[in-house]
């Protein structure tokens, strides 16, 4: 089946070329965002396992390796993921990024905490070590929270141009809500 002949369906290569057409930006997005995740994920397991055989708690370590690991990639998705975007204010977008990277790290950090103070305190054998502090804080954790990072970097920390900031869309009054509706027919 070819698709040439009129009434024919559209081959496979014609769906799959229309969805790279439309998504495309976003899968490019997506790789740059998951590559410079995992530069900064490598940072934070590396810190964090650091930091906690030096001694250090591990709520604290945890803290610590996130907020370096989060400055890394503040550079990454600002200078090459994003870069395409118009720049607004860098203090606003650190401001801001920082902002959602601590909700993140606050998803992680809660994950870990759960694990190791929560469930620990039910079979410290098993929440109460270095694997399932790994598991909660890296696996758990990190994948909620990027989610999270994503979602709000693209919304918000580094946001196409036209896209109506927090304060710009709760602004609008009814009137401009109501231009928004189409006319009855």
């Amino acid at each position: 089946m070819t698709g040439d002949q009129p009434g024919s369906p559209p081959t496979r290569p014609g769906i799959v070329r229309a969805l790279i057409d439309r998504f495309g930006h976003l899968i490019r997005e997506l790789s740059k965002f998951a590559t410079v995740g995992s530069v900064a994920f490598v940072v934070d397991i590396a810190l964090f396992n650091y930091l906690a055989a030096r001694g250090v708690e591990q709520v604290t370590a945890k803290t610590i390796s996130t907020v370096i690991a989060a400055s890394l990639a503040f550079l990454g998705n600002r200078f090459w993921t994003w870069r395409h975007r118009q720049r607004s204010n860098p203090a606003r977008e650190y401001a801001l990024f920082f902002f959602f990277n601590g909700v993140g790290m606050g998803i992680a950090v809660a994950c870990l905490a759960i694990s190791r103070y929560g469930l620990g305190a039910i079979w410290p054998g098993v929440f109460q070590t270095a694997l399932a502090d790994n598991i909660a804080s890296f696996v758990v954790g990190t994948g909620l929270g990027t989610l999270f990072r994503f979602w709000s970097y693209r919304r918000f920390v580094f946001a196409e141009a036209g896209t109506p900031r927090v304060a710009e869309a709760g602004a609008r009054t009814a009137s401009d809500a109501a231009t928004d509706r189409d006319p009855p027919a």
